[in-house]
């Protein structure tokens, strides 16, 4: 429908104070949609990884086993900035009900998949759809929630996206016990057909359309660029030795197209990631903090359920709650900060504050060892989260507070495709740390197992096998990975670290009262400067007719 000068529709609720003609009560209908279906997304990164074996055993393909994660973390990754630009050109609404779409089909396909090939590919396809659920979710809350009141809702938001690497092990656990691995995939759909409906009746979006098209040169170099260096980082200490040439051809492909899409970018007519951004010192920080947030978020807690399963012999499920206080620390301060930007107007405090609580609680994290109680590690969960919980929307929220209204959807898949690429270098990298660190340790405590032998690479294997061997080896074994672990952990520290240095650098702006949405709706497209604040749009000539607007 059209909406011309200030008109709403008839059906709408009286509004709040958001800074839009939404009512709290529908704000919190498009939230729960997109919380959803961004937690579809997140949760399929790791809901596959108790599926793994049974997987591999049921198609007799173990060679291929990492590509079942390796092509969703790709296609998922490389869409993202994709999905931003095509957003700010055609609309949230109609991007994100696609990405959807080609979720749900995605997951169908990978349900009923027959060979291992076919579970790759679509699993591909599944991510590609995945890209636009995380990254858009995050888009509509920057049209519809002004930066000011946003802090009621981000924690939300935070919950979602730190819950998911929680349940994911855990529910894929309990679906292949008690049922088949195909419901990993199947459990999607009516979960995220719920999603797609409730998006479809509740997201109403002023949209201008522009006589724009896609620069699908820069597309291509943009998605060579990135796949080469995923590749690498995927492949790296796995199938290729880091130093081998396979490796060294494929991060210096990825450097030379990444290079050739910013110069593209530059005079591209529609550039899929504005260089204009760059111009803007809180994006370029807060991108640059992302990149490394996601680094040693994803690349050092994702080896805490092994820790668990390993070491203490845990099952999938219980080494799910015992990750709970992580969850517990994440969803106390990303909703406690998120009030107090709110009331106060204040967020880089807490961005700071959460690198270094990081930091501690990564430190605390590296003392693990195969003795550490569950009370005592779960403290040391609980401030690692808090530290999370700081950092994951208020870094957005900075930018989103930051950018011109044409350029929410880039600058919002931009900085959140930066986290999780440090996710993928940093479960790479960390990964072989690891796998180095584990086989030294190994073979200081077992007899004729060397580093790099078959004697040694036998004893690192999934947890159900270690648990079958021989009490000493066992005990051997969990007390080199525990120790292990600890060394990755100690690495993640610098880490930590530099992104405490890094958020110094962070500029802090005051809160917008305004959104996206009403910014468009009431200006001619100027670019609002980092200093922009609820006064702007307002004086003689600011308003003009949204005649020329629609509804999505």
């Amino acid at each position: 429908m059209t909406t011309t000068g200030n008109n709403v529709s008839r059906d709408r609720n009286p509004p709040d104070d958001t800074g839009t003609d939404l009512s709290h009560r529908q704000i919190v209908a498009i939230i729960i949609g997109l919380m959803t279906g961004m937690l579809l997304a997140a949760l399929d990164q790791t809901i596959v990884a108790t599926a793994l074996p049974t997987i591999v055993g049921e198609f007799h393909r173990s060679d291929m086993l990492s590509w079942l994660v390796t092509a969703y973390l790709l296609t998922s990754t490389i869409s993202a900035p994709l999905y931003g630009k095509a957003s700010d050109l055609y609309g949230r609404k109609t991007v994100l009900q696609l990405s959807i779409t080609i979720f749900l089909i995605g997951s169908t396909l990978c349900g009923l998949a027959q060979s291992m090939y076919q579970l790759v590919g679509f699993r591909a396809l599944q991510g590609l759809g995945a890209g636009g659920l995380i990254s858009l979710a995050f888009a509509v809350i920057g049209d519809i929630v002004a930066p000011r009141e946003r802090g009621r809702y981000q924690g939300y938001f935070s919950g979602v996206f730190g819950a998911s690497s929680i349940l994911g092990p855990l529910v894929g656990g309990f679906l292949v016990d008690h049922g088949s691995w195909r419901w990993v995939f199947f459990v999607n759909l009516p979960v995220g057909l719920a999603a797609l409906v409730v998006i479809n009746r509740t997201l109403r979006l002023p949209f201008r359309r522009r006589r724009a098209a896609i620069d699908w040169a820069g597309a291509i170099l943009l998605v060579t660029g990135l796949s080469a260096i995923l590749l690498a980082t995927q492949s790296g200490g796995k199938d290729f030795a880091w130093l081998s040439w396979q490796i060294a051809a494929l991060i210096a492909a990825g450097v030379v197209l990444i290079v050739s899409f910013a110069l593209r970018e530059r005079v591209a007519p529609e550039a899929i990631l504005p260089p204009r951004l760059f111009s803007n010192s809180i994006y370029t920080v807060s991108a640059l903090l992302s990149l490394v947030t996601g680094t040693f978020m994803f690349g050092a807690i994702i080896f805490l359920p092994q820790y668990l399963q390993i070491v203490h012999g845990a099952s999938a499920t219980v080494s799910g709650l015992r990750m709970l206080p992580l969850l517990a620390g994440i969803l106390l301060t990303s909703i406690g900060s998120g009030r107090l930007i709110s009331a106060t107007g204040h967020y880089k405090r807490f961005v700071v504050a959460g690198t270094v609580g990081v930091t501690i609680g990564l430190f605390l994290l590296s003392r693990v060892s195969a003795d550490t109680g569950a009370l005592e590690l779960g403290l040391w969960m609980f401030v690692t989260g808090l530290g999370l919980g700081f950092l994951l929307q208020n870094v957005l929220l900075a930018v989103q507070n930051s950018v011109d209204p044409r350029d929410m959807g880039a600058a919002t898949s931009s900085v959140t495709f930066l986290r999780t690429m440090g996710g993928a270098i940093g479960a790479s990298a960390l990964g072989a740390v690891l796998t180095a660190q584990l086989a030294t340790n190994i073979a200081l405590r077992i007899p004729g197992a060397q580093p790099g032998n078959a004697a040694a690479n036998r004893f690192v294997s999934t947890p159900h096998d270690v648990a079958g061997l021989a009490a000493p080896i066992r005990e051997a074994v969990r007390t080199a990975y525990a120790d292990s672990l600890g060394r990755v952990f100690l690495v993640a520290v610098p880490i930590g670290i530099a992104a405490f240095v890094i958020s110094l650098f962070l500029r802090e702006a005051e809160l917008r009262g305004s959104t996206a949405i009403s910014r468009t709706d009431t200006s001619d497209g100027a670019v609002g400067d980092d200093r922009t604040d609820s006064s702007h749009g307002s004086g003689p000539g600011a308003k003009r007719s949204t005649a020329s607007a629609s509804r999505e």
